[in-house]
């Protein structure tokens, strides 16, 4: 689907199709938005190239699975970044790659899916129609949007984790163990995505295209809040990445001590066990000349001797000498 908005040199804010192209060719005062959302390959390039869009910077946009990042070109800047198609409480989501063109009097928008950040601004348009006239605002706006989603996602998951936190101390168990083990592995993937996007606007403060300082004085403000959603997000997966580290290690650890315990029990109990049963191997020989076999009182020797070494051993134990 190609869908776009156009703001006129008149003033005249318009929606369409591939039509209002034309008319924004022939306005050098106009302003335009083209959406491609679901396009497929061939069509999406043939539009890109004749919208006069760098060959490589089309090859990073079509390119499966493309880590984000930021470049400036002749004739536009391109933001390439992860958005989320679907994020659960579980931390489960999709994600896609969202690409924004951001030059002069233009902003190219390419999803393979809906986007909410991209729908957002084009739903309120009415209100947004002056940042048509700032397509390197509005690129930062929508991406800051996109970032708002995964934030509201993330800090929905907290209070969550904190129930796990609070259970795995009073009654830790292995349903428990694997939740955290799998949340931990999409925090993995998410605090990775999340640096890629902290870097990505970092270089864009960095290195300021001059076309952008140039359409709206507010870019650097927009772009540091950006930043700074971006690096509080990265931080808050971090964190809670650690989180859930620190709680295996402690089921771990606790698992670790209860097998201890119980390895010191049976230690303990074998090793009373084990001379009274030496005893009893040692008479149960089968031969013929063993003097203490003779014995009137020998089976209760016998018995005194085993009572007497376990009391020890047992004495020790309560002494906690061993």
């Amino acid at each position: 689907m190609i869908r776009t908005q156009l703001l006129t040199g008149a003033q005249e804010y318009l929606c369409g199709g591939e039509e209002l192209i034309q008319r924004w060719r022939d306005d050098s005062a106009a302003f335009i938005w083209i959406d491609l959302e679901g396009e497929n390959s061939i069509t999406e390039k043939a539009l890109l190239q004749s919208l006069n869009c760098h060959k490589l910077a089309i090859e990073d946009v079509q390119r499966f699975r493309h880590p984000p990042k930021t470049e400036t070109f002749d004739n536009y800047t391109l933001i390439l970044y992860r958005g989320l198609s679907q994020l659960k409480k579980d931390l489960t989501f999709k994600q896609m790659t969202i690409a924004l063109f951001a030059g002069e009097r233009i902003l190219i928008s390419c999803h393979q899916h809906h986007s909410r950040g991209i729908n957002h601004y084009w739903e309120h348009h009415a209100q947004q129609e002056h940042l048509l006239a700032s397509p390197g605002l509005l690129a930062s706006r929508i991406m800051r949007f996109s970032v708002g989603c995964y934030l509201e996602s993330i800090l929905e998951f907290e209070p969550y984790l904190n129930e796990i936190e609070d259970s795995m101390q009073e009654r830790p168990n292995d349903e428990v163990m694997r939740e955290l083990i799998a949340y931990k592995s999409r925090l993995r993937k998410l605090k990775r995505i999340f640096s890629y996007h902290e870097r990505l606007v970092t270089n864009l403060l960095k290195d300021i295209p001059q076309r952008m300082i140039d359409e709206d004085g507010d870019i650097e403000h927009a772009l540091q809040d950006l930043f700074e959603r971006c690096e509080r997000l990265h931080s808050l997966c971090t964190m809670y990445f650690e989180i859930c580290g620190d709680l295996i290690n402690g089921y771990l650890s606790l698992s670790s001590h209860e097998l201890n315990n119980t390895m010191k029990i049976l230690t303990l109990l074998t090793a009373i066990f084990v001379p009274p049963t030496f005893i009893v191997g040692l008479y149960g020989m089968n031969f013929e000349y063993i003097p203490e076999l003779h014995w009137h009182f020998g089976y209760f020797y016998c018995l005194g001797l085993m009572a007497l070494i376990a009391s020890g051993f047992g004495l020790f134990a309560y002494k906690k000498w061993m």
